[in-house]
């Protein structure tokens, strides 16, 4: 059985939102006497204040009133504590999106009224936000006009929090000695400064640092006193975070019976907090653990409530590790068909968020490091068209003052204009050209990331974890023969052994498909081959393929790829919406011209959809096909298979 990867979970700070412990009972009672002022605002928000830990949907509805109130009375400083209060709420509930936008507007709101205050805490909020979403770049930006704001302010209790989220910052980007260094300095001034909450918050963030390093006996004990803060403090969310990755590091130590005790709980926890990334998770450990023990139809059963929670709430990289894991379930109860189906659904699921991931960071490379100099030249284009205008404006003043010079003058100037006109239409038909220029640029570099990627990958995969799981068998097959066992014990030894088999098949089946080697050493026509002969052996689907003309042809290796990818894709698409039984793979090679055909016997679409789809599948195929110069056909039809033809010239 594969290796897990586990999720050690970051509490997300807030830099203007400080939880206010008060007595609930009595602020409720001030509710009927309070006038629509601004006092009501802060008592609606330190009402708020008293459920976010414990329910937060209650503690929305009155943040949402105070932020009402504040609009009608015209109070931008509510807004701003209502903003921040009310995206703490949503970090804890992992609603990100919403969160930034809602700081985004704080920030602007900061700008407007000129606190400086107030708009280095919004930044900080802001930064966090997109630190949440991976936007790395955009965190630090803000994080840094921030720390400026903050630098000429003097609170220890800000600094604290800025070491803090410096230390988040850099366990994203996997710097966890630097990372270290930053969580021990924000714990040790939270404790000087005796905050319970903020402390919870660092020792969990310095924990998981610890865990990522593999240091359990440091993250343990850090852990178990967040926990101990959280249930003084009656934090529910903070208890619920420690108990999920307490579960986590004793699964790593091998402590199955208390991984099962903490994930038992954190499930409780974040089902009355409706958090249902939580939820899954800890479903998720439950389920490891019955795998663990090899109970595995429990195993099995709590794998698919996980898997139900992350389809309901789109959680995709969740729900790719469920369906690994439930592929490793099926592979163990014997259920070959069935794990196969959930490790491709995996496997899919991978690639389609890794291309999403490869095509963000390659354009917003290209558009920062490569489109500088065709911007450049834009402009001045640009530039030289409004001098052109500039021109014929001074030379049709002149045209009035000279008018009576007679028509030789009056023919210049007709000709002047004409030959100005001419120039623009040049100039813009150079502008038109360096921007297709630069569509292009962007396309070969989303292209060439994402296969130096998938390269990268597949090597990683096929020399590091394949050379280790096959030392580990040579280590057991050593064993073997110096221990005495019973006739039970050989018979589970056997099964265990015949398990590692069936994960290095998968770890080189996972690494082929990333970056087939046949495509490399044999060509083009050896690669399509196999493919279909995989998806044939599969059982998923039928696949007829036919060449013509391909045999003993070399195609260029970022042409040889592209091609590949494309039908990939296309039998993928297949796969997933068409319902078909059969389908047909052709390629036929004529001159310059390679002509590509993929047919299914499915139950079709309309065809009108393509116009407006987003899917990252489609997306990907028209890129593919544009970056060939090649033409694109689809036909279908409700009920009668799908045809798509490609041609492309070699």
């Amino acid at each position: 059985m594969r290796k897990t990867v586990c999720l050690f979970l970051l509490i997300l700070s807030s830099v203007l939102q400080a939880q206010t412990l008060m007595n609930k009972d009595s602020l409720l009672k001030l509710l009927p006497a309070v006038k629509d002022d601004t006092n009501a605002v802060l008592l609606y928000i330190n009402i708020g204040q008293q459920y976010e830990s414990n329910e937060p949907e209650v503690a929305k509805a009155y943040y949402r009133k105070a932020w009402k109130l504040s609009k009608k009375i015209d109070y931008p400083l509510g807004i701003i504590k209502f903003i921040a209060n009310y995206t703490f709420v949503l970090n804890q509930q992992g609603l990100y999106d919403s969160s930034l936008y809602y700081n985004l507007k704080s920030v602007e709101l900061s700008r407007q009224i000129k606190d400086s205050v107030y708009l280095a805490k919004t930044l900080f909020n802001t930064g966090t936000s997109y630190r949440a979403l991976g936007n790395y770049e955009k965190a630090v930006t803000y994080y840094l006009e921030g720390q400026k704001l903050f630098a000429k302010i003097n609170q220890p209790d800000k600094e604290a929090l800025i070491n803090d989220l410096l230390q988040v910052l850099y366990m994203d980007l996997h710097q966890y000695s630097k990372a270290i260094t930053y969580g021990e300095l924000s714990v040790k001034m939270y404790r000087e400064l005796s905050l319970p909450n903020n402390l919870g918050v660092a020792l969990n963030n310095l924990g998981a640092n610890y865990a990522f390093k593999k240091q359990f006996g440091k993250a343990i004990p850090l852990f178990k006193e967040a926990l101990v803060i959280g249930r003084k403090e009656n934090d529910i969310n903070m208890e619920a975070n420690q108990m999920l990755n307490l579960g986590d590091a004793y699964m790593n130590f091998g402590n199955y019976d208390r991984m099962k005790e903490n994930y038992d709980m954190a499930l409780q926890l974040n089902r009355k907090l409706k958090a249902y990334e939580g939820e899954a998770i800890a479903l998720r450990g439950i389920s490891m653990y019955y795998q663990f023990t090899k109970q595995f139809n429990l195993a099995k059963k709590f794998g698919l409530d996980a898997l139900a929670i992350t389809e309901s709430y789109n959680l995709l990289p969740e729900k790719s590790k469920m369906l690994n894991n439930l592929a490793n379930i099926s592979f163990s109860l014997q259920d070959i068909k069935t794990g196969f189906a959930y490790s491709q659904q995996s496997k899919l699921l991978q690639d389609s968020l890794l291309n999403e991931t490869i095509q963000k960071n390659a354009l917003n490379l290209e558009k920062k490091y490569q489109f500088g100099q065709k911007e450049t030249r834009i402009k001045q284009l640009e530039t030289e068209k409004k001098l052109h205008q500039l021109s014929l404006h001074q030379k049709n003043i002149l045209n009035h003052i000279l008018i009576g010079g007679g028509v030789t003058l009056l023919i210049i100037s007709l000709l002047s204009y004409r030959n100005y006109k001419q120039k623009q239409k040049l100039q813009q038909q150079r502008i038109n050209e360096l921007e297709t220029q630069q569509q292009l640029i962007a396309t070969e570099a989303v292209l060439k990331g994402e296969e130096q990627e998938r390269t990268r990958i597949a090597k990683d995969l096929h020399d590091g974890l394949g050379g280790m799981l096959s030392g580990i068998k040579f280590s057991f097959n050593g064993m073997k023969g110096n221990l005495i066992m019973t006739p039970e014990n050989t018979q589970a030894f056997e099964r265990s052994m015949d398990m590692l088999d069936s994960s290095i098949k998968e770890m080189r089946r996972v690494a082929h498909n990333m970056m087939p080697e046949a495509l490399v050493k044999f060509g083009l026509d050896t690669a399509l081959k196999d493919f279909c002969n995989e998806i044939n052996n599969s059982g998923a689907l039928k696949i007829s393929y036919q060449s013509i003309g391909l045999e003993n042809v070399t195609l260029e290796q970022t042409t040889a790829i592209t091609i590949y990818r494309i039908i990939q894709e296309l039998i993928s698409n297949t796969l997933k919406h068409a319902s078909a039984k059969t389908a047909i793979v052709q390629v036929t090679k004529s001159g310059n011209l390679l002509a590509i055909t993929v047919e299914d016997d499915g139950k079709g679409f309309d065809t009108k959809i393509l116009d407006w789809s987003k899917g990252m599948g489609w997306v990907n195929i028209k890129h593919r096909v544009d970056f060939l110069k090649g033409k694109l056909d689809v036909n279908s039809q409700l009920g009668n298979g799908t045809s798509v033809q490609i041609e492309v010239d070699i």
